[in-house]
């Protein structure tokens, strides 16, 4: 079992730790942290984007031309030769390789390859035509204008393409802020073979290593060591990480496995380094950085498309819900006042995605000067600090109505784990030092329900086995994620609300 002693540590990396618990990091990788980083640019949305766009463009030429051309006549005929030919070319164009973020960076080898498809489409579809005898159906003119003026469509488009893929690349948004774990010579080898071959999509930060002797020195290829694996935890919520590379040999199952369970609560990609592995595999059982092999160990949740679709999911009922819920949430504001002295609405700190600090609306329920803004002490049946309006809206979940503003700021999702005050505690412990690896149900956005409080584990969190439940159940709805589960949480929540309340006060 691989150990580490506490006593061999460099100063630099490790020092004591801050007086908040949090480990201090290097000077150069506090650097990495205040240099200003770009938002990313999902490569899968990319492709979907321009396949969409390059479709939708061939298919209103081809129509545009029927219109202008042949008129009216045989609408249906045309239609669906349009359908079909647009169907094929989505097979060749990708059979063809023209649909790949690194084609999209050269000019004659994305065009050459796009219209050499789109020629291709032109082939299948007039031998088709020919063998079912249908080529008296369609003008000449229409076929050979639409393929040709297309083709000249596609050149231009893939240019414009070419353009700002270059500028997302000059800027970092398509490449991956990527870290790697552990040290000496196959981290060195590892990192010149990115460089080789990945060096448009990769961009290395650092080395993060628990080792502290000649096996794991302070800079390797290049590449500095910015702390202790440890230390990555901290490095990754205050900047942005894409993906981890384990540079750990494969048959190193015990480290390997204690790396990912240090790593796993992170909301990146994790990846197993199989470069310099004895044990060859076939070429379906890998990842590729480049040409660096890779076994995938985790993956970012609910990325790509996914993310794009979730994100149109909560600013739709989000802003539905506003306008449907106007009317009692005006009731609520005018009862609280009449109710007791102070404001309306209550914000408090909590943990969001990745750990990161936000600050969720409420309506108020609790006396003004009785407010507990950090949490420190859990709501309890009958707790006097709560007002008479306080202890309805409480049961009824109405005082979190508000926080479709905070889905609106892009600070909550509708469905998700809920977010936790600083301070809160199960059995006298917070949170975090109760429930192993707590953090990990932050790798997504915090919702304002989710999966644990229709299932009955909302209100109430006074003993470690209630977290324990609440936690499991917002692991599952990450690992299961799709956007029919948030429809049935938000179908569930109102029917919950009545069932499942014995918990909330």
């Amino acid at each position: 079992m691989f150990k580490i002693d506490p006593k061999r540590v460099v100063a630099e990396y490790v020092g004591n730790n801050r007086s908040d618990g949090a480990p201090r990091l290097s000077k150069l990788a506090q650097k990495i942290i205040d240099a200003p980083v770009e938002p990313a640019v999902s490569s899968m949305v990319i492709l979907g984007t321009v396949q969409a766009l390059e479709t939708a463009m061939l298919a209103i030429l081809g129509f545009g031309i029927y219109f202008a051309y042949v008129g009216n006549e045989e609408f249906s005929h045309y239609a669906a030769i349009i359908s079909v030919t647009l169907i094929i070319s989505l097979f060749t164009f990708n059979i063809s390789k023209s649909h790949e973020i690194s084609a999209y960076r050269t000019r004659i080898t994305q065009t050459s390859r796009a219209v050499g498809a789109w020629a291709a489409t032109l082939g299948i579809v007039l031998v088709g035509l020919f063998l079912v005898k249908l080529g008296e159906y369609f003008s000449r003119v229409w076929i050979v204008s639409w393929f040709g003026i297309g083709a000249v469509t596609i050149v231009l488009f893939r240019y414009i393409v070419r353009e700002k893929i270059m500028q997302w690349t000059n800027q970092g948004r398509l490449k991956r802020r990527t870290v790697i774990v552990g040290g000496g010579q196959e981290a060195e080898f590892l990192i010149e073979s990115i460089r080789q071959t990945a060096v448009n999509d990769v961009e290395l930060l650092g080395m993060f290593d628990d080792r502290a002797d000649k096996r794991s020195p302070d800079i390797v290829a290049d590449c500095p060591k910015l702390g202790k694996v440890a230390d990555l935890l901290e490095f990754a919520r205050h900047t942005r990480v894409d993906l981890i590379i384990v540079s750990l040999p494969v048959s190193a199952e015990a480290r390997v496995l204690h790396m990912v369970k240090q790593l796993w609560v992170l909301p990146v990609d994790i990846r197993l380094s199989a470069h310099m592995s004895k044990l060859k595999f076939k070429n379906r059982a890998y990842s590729f950085l480049g040409d660096v092999p890779v076994f995938d160990m985790a993956d970012k949740p609910i990325s790509d498309w996914n993310l794009v679709v979730k994100w149109l999911f909560d600013k739709i009922v989000a802003l539905m819900a506003l306008v449907l819920l106007s009317p009692v949430m005006l009731v609520t504001a005018v009862m609280i006042k009449l109710d007791s002295k102070g404001p309306v609405f209550f914000k408090q700190k909590r943990h969001g995605f990745n750990n990161e600090l936000i600050e969720v609306y409420k309506f108020r329920s609790m006396y003004t000067d009785m407010s507990d803004a950090q949490a420190s002490k859990l709501v309890t049946k009958d707790d006097p600090r709560v007002t008479k309006v306080g202890r309805f809206i409480r049961k009824t979940s109405i005082d979190e109505l508000p926080q479709f503003f905070n889905v609106l700021r892009g600070e909550l999702s509708i469905c998700g784990p809920r977010p936790h005050a600083l301070q809160a505690k199960a059995a006298n412990q917070l949170y975090h030092d109760a429930v192993d690896g707590y953090f990990a149900r932050h790798r997504v956005k915090p919702g304002i329900t989710g999966w644990a409080q229709i299932n009955g584990w909302r209100g109430e969190t006074d003993t470690t086995e209630k977290l324990l439940q609440r936690v499991s159940h917002d692991l599952h709805y990450i690992e299961n994620w799709s956007i029919f589960m948030d429809i049935y949480i938000l179908f569930m929540t109102p029917i919950s609300l009545v069932s499942k309340n014995e918990g909330a006060y």
